[in-house]
Order: structure tokens, then C-alpha cells, then sequence
């Protein structure tokens, strides 16, 4: 299917939510929500962060809140989509227009977009990478207390690159020469391709 260019057109293009989403619409753009399509469907944001968008299903048309957990949900309209997977989006799901309360549909927003500009989101887990520090450099380090104090004192990013650089060698011949090279460097508390970058 093709995607929409323009909030209208993803309502008018063929749903049989039609009616229904030009309701939801109407309610939300009573906010002061800005209007816009994502991803070919209709967006609305406050200060350039999303907050809700609205689509239509095979099933259900409804709502959805990108950080609707943070939402008191007094009414217990809202779902998680996919437990397990989902952290802070929630949906509201509806089967007809009937069901659509403007002034509870109203409250919910209002709550979202007061959340979003107290900066109630949940951010993405950044994992950190562990270093694992090869065999051979492991027993260079241990008896030498100044190498192990300076190799600590290195960031973690400069640590990686010298256990794959020790690591990443097949022979231990190749090795030993480059642990002869290194030793000096991390002495100096310079990382393996500071020479590279810029000073």
C-alpha cells in the first residue's frame, strides 16, 4: 500500500475507519498538539517530540501514546501492544464510534502532552560494551603496578582498542610484537591510533 503524503489522505485512503479517525482527529487538534505524518500516519507532537498518533486497523482504529505509561490511565483504557517488548508505548483501541468519549479522550491528551513537557520519556538503554582484556596482555599487566595504573587510568573506548588489537592477533610471535609496541603507548597515556586523530 502506498504510503500517504498528507494526514487526509492516509483517513480517506481506503480505511473503513474513515469516519471514525476524522472524529479522533477533530478531538486531538482541540489540543494544542501540532499535526503532522511519521511514517505515513497522523502524528501529533509538542515541541517537535511525539506524543500520539491515530490509525486505523483490520479489527479496531485508535490512539497511541509514545510514552502512555507514564499516564495515570484512571479509566484503564490502555494497553501495551506487545508485552514484554513495548516499554512506554500505550494504545487506546476502539471498535466504533460510539465509543469515543471526547472529554475522557481530551483528558488523557492533555495529561500526555503535560508529561512531555515535564520530559516524562523513556530513553533507549544504551548497553555498555565490557572489555575483555586477552591472556597475554592480562599477564603483562599484573606484575607491572604503572602499566596497570595507566592502562586503568585510559578510557574504556582506548582499552577496547588495545585488547583487540592484542586479541585479534593469530600468532603469538605477532603478539609479543605488538604488546613491544603498545606498552610504551599506554605508559603515555596515549591511545592506539591517537596519532591518527586530529590534536
Amino acid at each position: 500500500m502506498k504510503r500517504a503524503s498528507s494526514v487526509e489522505e492516509y483517513i480517506e485512503s481506503g480505511s473503513k475507519w474513515t469516519a471514525e479517525l476524522n472524529d479522533l482527529r477533530r478531538i486531538l487538534l482541540k489540543t494544542e498538539f501540532i499535526e503532522t505524518l511519521k511514517w505515513g500516519i497522523p502524528t501529533y507532537t509538542v515541541n517537535g517530540k511525539n506524543v500520539a498518533g491515530i490509525a486505523g486497523f483490520k479489527d479496531h482504529f485508535g490512539i497511541w501514546f509514545f510514552n502512555g505509561v507514564f499516564l495515570k490511565d484512571e479509566e484503564k483504557v490502555l494497553m501495551n501492544a506487545q508485552e514484554g517488548k513495548t516499554k512506554a508505548m500505550r494504545q487506546w483501541r476502539f471498535k466504533s464510534i460510539d465509543e469515543l468519549d471526547e472529554k475522557l479522550i481530551l483528558k488523557y491528551a492533555k495529561e500526555a502532552i503535560e508529561n512531555q513537557k515535564l520530559g516524562k520519556e523513556i530513553k533507549p538503554e544504551r548497553k555498555k560494551k565490557e572489555t575483555i582484556i586477552p591472556k597475554e596482555l592480562e599477564d603483562i599487566l599484573k606484575p607491572n603496578l604503572d602499566l596497570k595504573k595507566c592502562f586503568d587510568a585510559l578510557s574504556p573506548y582506548k582499552q577496547r582498542e588495545y585488547c583487540e588489537y592484542i586479541g585479534s592477533a593469530k600468532r603469538e610471535s605477532t603478539k609479543q610484537t605488538r604488546l613491544d609496541k603498545i606498552i610504551p603507548m599506554i605508559l603515555e597515556g596515549k591511545g592506539l591510533n591517537d596519532k591518527y586523530k586530529n590534536c
